[in-house]
C-alpha cells in the first residue's frame, strides 16, 4: 500500500487529508513541524510520497525539499497559499514533483499522487550492453555517471531523463517536454521546465563530478548527447 506522509501546521487540514487519502486506499499520516518530519525521516519511516506545506512554524518547505532530496527516493507534493509564478519555480527548483496552491481540491490533490505514481510506475524494459555510457534506473530512480558515479534522482526528473535517455541522437520538442511533466493546477511552462533542467545539471556536476551531457537546441528542445542505457 501507498504511504503519504502529510507535513501541515493546520491540524484541521492536516486530519482531512489523512482521513480523505485513507478512504482513497492510501495509508497516510501526519506531522506538523519540520522537526517532526525530521524525526519520522529519521526514524527509518520512507514514504512514497510527502506532501509538504511550505510555511511551517519551524521551517521553510523549500528548504527542506531540497534536504528530502539528499537522503530519500520519494515523491513530493508542495501544498502551499504561495502561488506565485516565482513560487511555483523555487518549489520546483527545491525538489518538489508537483506543486499545488491550497484552494486545490481534495480530489485533485488524490488525482496529483495518482499521477505521481503512475509517472514512477512507466519502466520502460532496456537491454544491456557494453561500453562507457550512462546508465539510468528505472527501479531505484538513479542515474550512473561513466565515472560510476550515481545520483538519486525527483519522479519529474527521472521522467525528464527518461524521454532523453530513450531518444539519444533525437531532439526532445520543448511542447512534448512540458505536456509530459505538466500535473494538475500546476500552471507548468516553459520556465519550469527549464528551472529543472537547469537544476538537474546542477545536481549532475555536483554529485557525479562530470559536464551534464543535456543540450538545449535553441527553439526546438533538449537532447541527450552521450551513450545512455535505460533499464
Amino acid at each position: 500500500m501507498t504511504d503519504i506522509l502529510i507535513v501541515e501546521d493546520e491540524p484541521r487540514l492536516r486530519k482531512d487529508l489523512a482521513d480523505f487519502l485513507g478512504l482513497c486506499g492510501f495509508t497516510a499520516s501526519g506531522v506538523a513541524t519540520a522537526q517532526e518530519l525530521r524525526q519520522t525521516l529519521a526514524g527509518g519511516i520512507s514514504p512514497d510520497v510527502i506532501i509538504l506545506d511550505v510555511g511551517l512554524p519551524d521551517g521553510n518547505g523549500f528548504e527542506l525539499a531540497a534536504q528530502i532530496r539528499q537522503t530519500h527516493r520519494c515523491g513530493i507534493i508542495m501544498l502551499t497559499a504561495l502561488g506565485e509564478s516565482d513560487d511555483r519555480i523555487r518549489g520546483f527548483e527545491s525538489g518538489a514533483d508537483i506543486y499545488l496552491v491550497k484552494h486545490s481540491t481534495l480530489r485533485e490533490i488524490e488525482a496529483a499522487i495518482r499521477s505521481l505514481l503512475r509517472r514512477a510506475a512507466d519502466q520502460p524494459n532496456g537491454v544491456d550492453y557494453p561500453g562507457d555510457q550512462w546508465v539510468l534506473d528505472s527501479t531505484n530512480w538513479t542515474l550512473t555517471a561513466p565515472n560510476q558515479h550515481s545520483l538519486k534522482l525527483t519522479a519529474t526528473e527521472f521522467a525528464f531523463m527518461n524521454v532523453l535517455c530513450s531518444r539519444v541522437g533525437d531532439f526532445c520538442q520543448r511542447e512534448d517536454l512540458v505536456e509530459m511533466l505538466a500535473r494538475p493546477r500546476s500552471s507548468f511552462g516553459n520556465r519550469h521546465l527549464d528551472a529543472i533542467v537547469s537544476r538537474l545539471r546542477r545536481k549532475i556536476e555536483d554529485r557525479a563530478d562530470v559536464t551534464a551531457p543535456i543540450k538545449l537546441v535553441y527553439g526546438v528542445g533538449y537532447t541527450f548527447t552521450a551513450s545512455a542505457l535505460v533499464r
